[in-house]
């Protein structure tokens, strides 16, 4: 049985009726909102104002200059007053010896927690900061102030030339990292920390943005994901089992170069000195790498990389000696 989908006329004429009168409201709407927005407007800043008077252009920091941020964007409703960060300050304003309720500078005896609790009553509800409470940088009392910058069109943390600065200022030792060699473009500018991390919290190690490290990785080392048929387990647990992702004098950002990165799992490949040497080796690998003597090091000038060149994974049909089980036994 065939049912008709079509709608009675008199349902189109109600409905052409709605839209008509709905293009008839929009001009008065579209005169109303401008001037909604500007008493808006003139209401925030007559509020900004009791603070301004004093905390002008003369002021010893730039504070005037949030008016050309988000934060101070008085056409946006959503942008904050004076007050909705610093608090209401009656004692403040009565005496300007006092300090406003909530002071975002280090020595003013302001806990990070309540310092934070300004920003969050904002940026909470944010996919991005679901995860700051227990966070490494909120349970080592880490303040947003200790990092953003906010009276300033210019947060030094939000640009990728200039935000590993920041955070070299508590990560020294990563500092050195990104200028040894074999490095991610950090200090070229093309990468930042939070390409990889999350300030912010995370469910994963390191604060990562994914959940593993290897995920993190992945993002842009696809070809690395797999599946494959022979996997290397250090691979599949941990790319840092093997790189240092901040830099390295290894190529690649290697831990260590081929064979002695090789050597630190791989027994008997070199684990003492005598193997190492080519003592106590198959008369055949011998003959191969040293001629049939021992004595001489048949690693040198040689890395393991040179034959095992899928060392992430590879679908090699053979089953003989696939590249992770391979040794000399």
């Amino acid at each position: 049985m065939k049912t008709s989908t079509s709608l009675p006329r008199s349902v189109h004429r109600f409905a052409a009726l709605a839209a008509w009168l709905v293009f008839l409201a929009t001009p008065a709407a579209a005169l109303a909102q401008p001037a909604t927005m500007s008493a808006q407007k003139e209401k925030g800043l007559a509020q900004d104002a009791q603070c301004t008077v004093c905390h002008n252009e003369a002021w010893r920091k730039p504070v005037l200059a949030i008016y050309q941020t988000r934060h101070g964007n008085r056409d946006d409703p959503r942008a904050p007053l004076c007050t909705s960060c610093h608090g209401p300050s009656d004692s403040h304003k009565a005496d300007p010896s006092k300090h406003p309720d909530v002071v975002f500078e280090p020595g003013h005896g302001v806990p990070a927690e309540t310092q934070n609790g300004q920003c969050l009553g904002c940026h909470g509800a944010d996919s991005k900061r679901m995860h700051w409470g227990g966070s490494t940088h909120q349970s080592r009392d880490i303040s947003c102030a200790n990092c953003h910058e906010v009276h300033t069109p210019h947060d030094r943390v939000r640009d990728k030339l200039t935000q590993p600065e920041v955070c070299f200022a508590c990560h020294k030792e990563q500092r050195t990292q990104v200028n040894k060699p074999s490095h991610h473009p950090i200090p070229e500018g093309k990468m930042a920390c939070s390409d990889c991390h999350n300030p912010h919290g995370s469910t994963g190690p390191k604060l990562m943005k994914r959940d593993s490290v290897n995920d993190t990785c992945y993002t842009c080392h696809m070809e690395k994901r797999g599946p494959f048929v022979h996997v290397h387990e250090p691979v599949a647990e941990d790319c840092s089992n093997c790189h240092n992702p901040h830099g390295t004098t290894a190529e690649n950002m290697l831990k260590a170069r081929p064979p002695f990165l090789c050597h630190q799992c791989h027994t008997p490949h070199g684990a003492n000195v005598a193997q190492l040497a080519g003592q106590g080796q198959p008369s055949s690998l011998l003959s191969a790498t040293t001629g049939g003597k021992s004595g001489i090091n048949y690693t040198m000038a040689r890395g393991c990389v040179n034959c095992h060149t899928q060392i992430h994974g590879t679908n090699n049909p053979s089953t003989t000696n696939p590249t992770p089980q391979f040794n000399f036994r």
